[in-house]
């Protein structure tokens, strides 16, 4: 199975720090509140920018097709990770384990271009 953490570790840390604060929980012990369907939505959408715009800098011919993820797609997780923190109540490791399971399903069930259309709605507004 491949492993999508580094992409979103990367991801993190351009994040400021007040929307990212620190928890220091280990990854296996991470508690996972309920979050609503906006939230998952969010993160879905973050997941997907991040796998593409991964894609785009590593010249990835299929990433190449979207839209430039560089500025946008960051901006979009860094502010879809605030919201849902807030909103939600996840800290950081939390927020990333959920990103992550996020992206390594978008990954496994390679159901990748069939979110991102909806996702690229999103950052119409």
């Amino acid at each position: 199975m491949t492993r999508i953490i580094p992409v979103f570790a990367a991801l993190l840390a351009a994040a400021p720090p007040a929307a990212l604060a620190q928890d220091a929980a280990p990854r296996e012990q991470v508690a996972m509140p309920q979050i609503s369907l906006e939230h998952r939505a969010l993160l879905r959408c973050s997941a997907a920018f991040a796998l593409i715009a991964h894609g785009q800098a590593n010249g990835n011919e299929a990433a190449q097709a979207y839209p430039d993820m560089a500025e946008r797609g960051r901006e979009f997780f860094v502010r879809a990770s605030a919201k849902v923190m807030d909103e939600a109540g996840l800290d950081r490791v939390q927020l990333e384990h959920a990103m992550s399971a996020e992206a390594q399903e978008l990954w496994d069930t390679g159901t990748l271009d069939q979110v991102v259309p909806s996702c690229l709605a999103l950052l119409q507004g």
